[in-house]
């Protein structure tokens, strides 16, 4: 990448908290965060935010009549980018760009009103205007006061990590010098949850220690829980501000389809994507993958695969964060990123406790995240301090 790209700030909401150091705390312990929740007629596994999140997310609902009918996937996404903004220093009035997508979108209010519509036979006067895609970035530019390009997007479990090589090409491009990019999903919904059980990929309540068991190549039935949560970073190419990280490369490919949810044996996307990643750099500087990893048995090994392909001997250390927080589908490329730069701020390597890790890092300076979304829509970002 000809121009450096600058990370300037990084905020985020889920079942770990939402304040920086509560967050880093909670991924030091080796507690999961994995809960038995009822769904109507069905129970299962999720990593929810805590009480004292939803509060806020609730304060948040009724500072303003006009948020009060917003689905929570606007509002993690508006409470976190509030806290990026202020954060990077930037002001009410000024010119960025902002890129917020959502594998699912308004899923509870798609629920609500398509439930009502069966009861009564018509459809409530809100019902389209929040539940479009394009809600989350444009209600953002609304409470930011932004006057830069808003775009959303939906490609489903690397949308978040699309929004940030979208953001990417605008700065390289000179087009803009400022873009707010992160995913945000509110998807513990009764509807999502049978969707995921159909599939046969949802960890079972059977009594195990760490039910996801995600990043284990010996598990022998799948074993992926759903998260929430929303995550974004602030960009930009002033790299004379305070930086928490640079984004070093980026690289992304899509396979093509055999079955719906498919993916070859050997991850060929993720091999595309994460050689489009490291183009430049030694493979021997990266010291940590932080893996897509869902906890399902097709998708874990085909990652790894994938990874052993493009290393060689040369394998960095590997870990992913699904067993803790759970699955959060487009959120989840930016909290997999906040992993990576917290581990390198701090200089500590997140394991996964239940494996052995055979690759333990001495430095972290460059760390590689990995995200992909049914049907091979992958995407790599490579980090450096």
């Amino acid at each position: 990448m000809d121009k450096k790209i600058a990370i300037t700030a990084l905020s985020s909401i889920s079942a770990l908290g939402s304040v920086t150091q509560e967050i880093w705390n909670n991924y030091l312990n080796k507690n999961h965060f994995l809960k038995e929740h009822d769904f109507n007629s069905q129970k299962a596994l999720v990593a929810s935010l805590s009480d004292e999140s939803k509060d806020k997310i609730e304060a948040l609902r009724v500072s303003d009549i006009k948020y009060k009918s917003l689905d929570n996937s606007v509002l993690y996404a508006m409470l976190t980018a509030r806290d990026a903004v202020k954060q990077a220093g930037w002001e009410t009035g000024d010119d960025f760009g902002i890129n917020i997508g959502s594998s699912r979108g308004a899923t509870a209010l798609f629920e609500k009103y398509h439930e009502e519509y069966l009861k009564e036979g018509k459809s409530s006067t809100l019902a389209s205007p929040t539940t479009t895609l394009g809600n989350i970035s444009s209600w953002l530019a609304h409470d930011l006061q932004s006057e830069g390009p808003e775009l959303s997007h939906s490609i489903t479990c690397s949308t978040a990590l699309h929004a940030l090589v979208n953001g990417v090409a605008w700065l390289k491009s000179g087009m803009s010098t400022k873009f707010l990019v992160g995913g945000s999903e509110a998807s513990l919904t009764p509807f999502t949850i049978a969707q995921m059980k159909a599939l046969k990929i949802y960890a079972e309540n059977n009594g195990d220690t760490y039910p996801c068991k995600a990043l284990d190549f010996n598990k022998n039935r799948n074993t992926m829980a759903l998260g929430e949560g929303a995550s974004v970073i602030c960009m930009e190419t002033d790299t004379s501000k305070k930086v928490l990280a640079y984004v070093e490369g980026v690289g992304y490919a899509t396979e093509v389809l055999k079955h719906n949810i498919s993916i070859s044996d050997d991850a060929e996307c993720f091999q595309k994507s994460m050689k489009m990643a490291l183009k430049n750099t030694n493979l021997e500087e990266v010291d940590v993958v932080v893996m897509h990893a869902p906890g399902t048995i097709k998708g874990d090994s085909t990652e790894v695969k994938a990874i052993e392909k493009v290393f060689g001997n040369v394998m960095p250390a590997l870990t992913t964060n699904k067993w803790k927080i759970g699955h959060t589908f487009g959120a989840s490329g930016l909290l997999s990123l906040e992993l990576g730069v917290l581990m390198m701020q701090h200089q500590k390597f997140i394991e996964v406790p239940y494996i052995e890790h055979t690759v333990k890092p001495k430095q972290i300076k460059k760390v590689l995240v990995n995200a992909v979304g049914f049907g091979g829509n992958a995407v790599s970002v490579l980090l450096s301090l």
